[in-house]
């Protein structure tokens, strides 16, 4: 039998490429919106380390049994719930969140590698059920995995990282089989919540497609009421929720609804990050060029509205490539998490795509003013060590699971 060596077959380099242009992207963003600032001028060096520090991780990950990983799932979990409990008895305070552990020089957020361990547990859970996922049990122990660090990551409180975890449960949830009524239930909700925040106007559009999605799938009337009186409680129910954030995520959600409301305030970043990316232009204002970047009109912009740099200075081009290249890396998980032979690796996957969608998403809208500020860093992109170092992990982990698509695990 002919063995097939070719390295494509090997290494899939539409996930591998775009990834590491995405990261060089950011080292480029990173530079020019540090260089000449008073306190952050440090940080290039620092993301080029860790970048250096990820290639290691991508290449040793690639080569690992792909057994290894479910030999240390439970261990890994484990691990990372101890940081997040660890993390709010002695973490480090940044913007109102205690989400960060020092040791010494170097920092990390629990919730970064909580994100690779949910992933990972989950994964193991779901494709060990040999019944359908539909069951209370099952369906139960699975929301009990993802739902204990969203429950710690709230503690500190991460709004924003909290809705990335339920967009990985969502996301492997349906990706195991969960039918589209089930998902619909836990999902609407949280849709009727965001409706709400937009007046009665909203309120009564969300209940119009609750219930025309409740027409949809036929269920019997007490079901159907059921899910109605659900959802038109949970809205009804937003001034309470509300009330239990705390004032700068108040702030920031009342930014959004109307940014000049507070624009010297809560809506400055929101504000001047439109007119960054706006000022753009087709062709961009060139590298380093940047007005809005050059003299800091938005604080830290090199992390959660580091977007808005590219959009300034290498323009609509400039960002489509970057969107394009995010477009490309996710079709490719998916088309990968289709072939893949193996449950198991089907369902890393497809979290995967879930805690990249998300991020992607929602920190963009944010730069463009179609989300609210809720502190996200752009995968790859963002200055942050600990974030670059676990996304690029799982690059490395999906090169690994390309590797052995046609094997059973």
């Amino acid at each position: 039998m002919k063995i097939d060596y070719k390295i494509q077959d090997k290494i899939d380099f539409a996930i591998l490429v775009p990834a590491f242009l995405l990261a060089i992207s950011g080292l480029i963003a990173v530079y020019s919106s540090t260089i000449n600032h008073p306190t952050a001028n440090g940080n290039f060096d620092r993301q080029f380390i860790f970048l250096l520090l990820s290639v290691a991780a991508v290449i040793i990950i690639y080569f690992l049994p792909i057994l290894t990983f479910r030999w240390i799932t439970i261990v890994f979990y484990v691990i990372s719930i101890f940081f997040l409990v660890l993390v709010l008895i002695m973490g480090k305070t940044v913007y109102g969140a205690k989400s960060w552990l020092s040791f010494g020089l170097i920092g990390f957020q629990p919730s970064e590698l909580a994100k690779l361990g949910t992933i990972l547990l989950l994964a193991l859970w779901l494709s060990n059920r040999k019944q359908d996922i539909n069951n209370i049990f099952d369906l139960g122990v699975s929301l009990s995995i993802g739902l204990l660090p969203v429950f710690l990551i709230l503690l500190e409180p991460d709004m924003g990282t909290a809705i990335v975890f339920i967009a990985i449960i969502i996301s492997m949830l349906f990706w195991a089989g969960i039918n589209l009524f089930a998902l619909f239930v836990v999902i609407s909700p949280g849709v009727m919540i965001f409706m709400s925040l937009f007046g009665w106007l909203g309120l009564a559009g969300g209940l119009l497609l609750v219930i025309t999605s409740l027409l949809l799938f036929r269920r019997n009337i007490f079901t159907s009421l059921t899910v109605f009186v659900v959802n038109l409680s949970s809205a009804f129910f937003f001034e309470f929720i509300f009330r239990l954030l705390k004032p700068h995520q108040q702030q920031r959600i009342d930014s959004f609804l109307n940014p000049d409301l507070d624009p010297l305030g809560n809506g400055y970043n929101a504000l001047q990050a439109k007119v960054a990316v706006g000022s753009g232009g087709l062709i961009g204002k060139g590298f380093m060029q940047g007005n809005q970047t050059q003299l800091r009109f938005i604080p830290e912009q090199w992390t959660d509205f580091i977007f808005c740099v590219i959009g300034e200075e290498f323009g609509f081009i400039g960002s489509l490539i970057i969107i394009g290249l995010y477009i490309l890396l996710l079709y490719r998980l998916l088309k990968l998490a289709h072939t893949v032979k193996d449950k198991f690796s089907g369902l890393i996957i497809s979290g995967m795509i879930g805690l990249f969608f998300s991020h992607f998403a929602i920190n963009i809208g944010m730069n463009i003013g179609i989300a609210p500020v809720i502190g996200l860093p752009l995968p790859f992109i963002s200055y942050g060590g600990s974030s670059l170092l676990i996304n690029m992990a799982l690059i490395g982990l999906a090169l690994n699971i390309y590797r052995n698509r046609k094997q059973y695990v």
